[in-house]
């Protein structure tokens, strides 16, 4: 496991039935999952699973329903137990703690925030942030500190005596982000926590969680089915079907290099300017660039978004020069080159 991974999947197998660890030890791995079905009558809902998260990452699981995804996820935190494979965070394999470690892990290092808000309408909303230090045992004072920090951090100071019955949807999310952070856990889980919003409060939700995971530097699981929050929120994107991973990239590397045409179904109406890079879609230089960026024109980095170059190119008639981190050419890009980018289908 390299150095900064915190989170590493190593073939994991989820298999739904009464013997599940019996039909893995038989499985024929080239089988699909009807196969197995029809032959085994069990359910594979993981298969083979395998892949590393960096400490501080977004990494989002991407799918459409029935595909894995929030059972794999699930199986992180062990609230489903994987059929087979190693699950290891921080070194300590998952699939092997016992009551006590789990307990740990789920009250001290890592924080789910679902769908559904899970709120208790009893409780104000002070008092739902501060729910998991108080299972944790700590003290009242030190609980509603804590947890108003965190009611602070989401926006909602001011809600903090108010019950859920009392906020939007929106506000309610809120409240389950803000009693996932209050325990302060060095993994955020997330499934699927903005699907039940409006669009527009959806879309403001995002930019939140975004603005936030730049404040708290903390590593982040994300689960949807919607393909476009995925390459917002996402560092890097598993894409899984029937199961399986279909593709593991950043962002850039999925919408520009499809593995298959599952993929690629995805990625046909993304707007590929927001997404592609300079870097990525430059033409070799040319002599034009070359003078140019010799006689003191401005280069553009190669990790530049096409967005954030239309208006520049479309004033000049010479290509950019794409230059790398240690300033030295490296490619061009003109209109032409942005014009195609800006095609989602091309």
């Amino acid at each position: 496991m390299a150095e900064n991974t915190k989170i590493s999947c190593k073939n994991v197998w989820k298999i739904f039935g009464p013997y599940g660890e019996r039909v893995l030890a038989g499985i024929d791995p080239t089988h699909s999952r009807a196969q197995v079905q029809e032959e085994q009558g069990h359910v594979v809902a993981v298969k083979d699973v395998s892949f590393d998260i960096k400490e501080g990452e977004t990494f989002v699981v991407m799918g459409l329903s029935g595909s894995g995804k929030s059972t794999l996820v699930r199986c992180i935190s062990r609230l489903i137990d994987p059929t087979g494979g190693e699950i290891i965070v921080d070194g300590d394999d998952v699939t092997k703690m016992n009551d006590s470690e789990l307990l740990d892990l789920r009250r001290n290092r890592m924080s789910m925030v679902f769908q559904h808000f899970g709120l208790f309408p009893h409780r104000t909303v002070l008092d739902n942030v501060a729910y998991g230090l108080e299972v944790r045992g700590e003290g009242k004072l030190q609980r509603h500190e804590r947890a108003l920090e965190a009611t602070k951090l989401v926006g909602l100071n001011g809600w903090e005596t108010n019950y859920p019955r009392e906020l939007s949807g929106g506000m309610q999310q809120r409240v389950g982000l803000a009693r996932a952070m209050a325990v302060d856990p060095e993994i955020l889980i997330f499934d699927e926590p903005f699907s039940a919003l409006d669009p527009l409060i959806r879309r403001e939700m995002q930019d939140e969680l975004i603005d936030l995971r730049a404040k708290l530097k903390k590593t982040m699981v994300f689960i949807t089915h919607d393909f476009l929050e995925a390459i917002k929120m996402g560092d890097h994107i598993a894409i899984m079907k029937d199961g399986e991973i279909s593709q593991i990239g950043t962002p850039e590397e999925i919408v520009a290099n499809p593995v298959n045409q599952y993929v690629a179904d995805f990625c046909e109406d993304v707007p590929r300017y927001k997404v592609l890079s300079a870097g990525k879609v430059m033409k070799d230089v040319s002599a034009k660039a070359k003078k140019a960026f010799e006689g003191g024109a401005e280069g553009v980095p190669a990790s530049a978004k096409i967005e954030t170059l239309i208006q520049r190119a479309a004033a000049t008639d010479v290509p950019l020069p794409v230059i790398d981190a240690a300033n030295r050419l490296v490619g061009e890009i003109d209109r032409a080159t942005i014009m195609l980018a800006m095609d989602s289908k091309s």
